[in-house]
């Protein structure tokens, strides 16, 4: 595989030198291969043009770099995310800036296996027994999780601390979230098993102001444009090009790698 950009050869040697930069764990060989040709085609484009403007364009890397780096900035505008644009966003993506709803909840693990139907019914019904039983006698719960839970925190009583969205398992997580406080009436089911659950205390996520989140929410907006800016200036290079061997149009980004 070779690319010709204006007459131009980036040959499958320096793709096949390239495309070491753009592996991924467990990831097709070959997609390596097509972000590294479309990252020296690309690389091309912009050192001819930055020819074109009789740029100083020397010969190593990362010298290049910073050539590149001023064509962007001469040739391309970014526009600023001003104050009245970053508050429409924020107020247009408010869930973004909440902080997490936080539950402090102990539980008790009967584990089951998800293949295992006839365990899985036997930890159901030990979680409703004990439910049963720490509603005859609340005080119970510390020693009932030494003895039965299947979690490590059996041994602190079944107290996991504070849990918030993204700490544990989805399907625990939605459910001690929305418990009120106090022992839950029915076991909480995972993919683990059955969970006697008591839930602490509840403490709500509360919004965060605009104030907080300016510069934050500026600064992706900015990166946004930027990305968006330099992509379509790299088309319409490519599209005053004559570009063999890739059809950057096909590729699934022109931006600089």
């Amino acid at each position: 595989m070779s690319i010709h950009v204006n007459g131009t050869e980036i040959t499958s040697r320096a793709i096949n030198i390239e495309s070491a930069y753009h592996q991924e764990s467990g990831a097709d060989p070959r997609y390596a291969q097509r972000r590294a040709a479309v990252a020296l085609t690309v690389r091309e484009l912009l050192k001819q043009r930055a020819e074109q403007l009789d740029m100083h364009v020397p010969d190593e890397d990362k010298a290049l770099d910073a050539v590149i780096d001023a064509l962007i900035e001469q040739e391309v505008h970014i526009p600023k995310a001003d104050e009245i644009t970053c508050r429409r966003w924020y107020e247009q993506n408010l869930e973004r800036f909440r902080s997490p709803d936080l539950a402090e909840v102990r539980h008790i693990l009967i584990a089951g296996h998800p293949e295992d139907l006839e365990e899985r019914n036997q930890a159901r019904s030990t979680a409703e027994a004990l439910i049963e039983q720490l509603q005859r006698d609340p005080g119970a719960f510390p020693r009932l999780a030494r003895e039965h839970s299947r979690c490590p925190s059996g041994r602190d009583g079944g107290l996991l601390g504070q849990v918030s969205k993204g700490e544990t398992v989805p399907e625990f997580e939605d459910a001690v979230l929305r418990l009120p406080v106090g022992l839950a009436e029915q076991p909480v089911k995972t993919r683990y098993g059955f969970h006697v659950v008591e839930v602490l205390q509840q403490v709500a996520g509360a919004q965060l102001p605009f104030e907080a989140v300016r510069d934050r929410i500026r600064d992706y907006l900015e990166a946004v444009s930027r990305q968006r800016a330099i992509s379509q200036y790299l088309r319409l290079l490519a599209g005053e090009a004559d570009i063999r061997g890739i059809d950057l149009e096909q590729s699934e980004s022109l931006l600089i790698q």
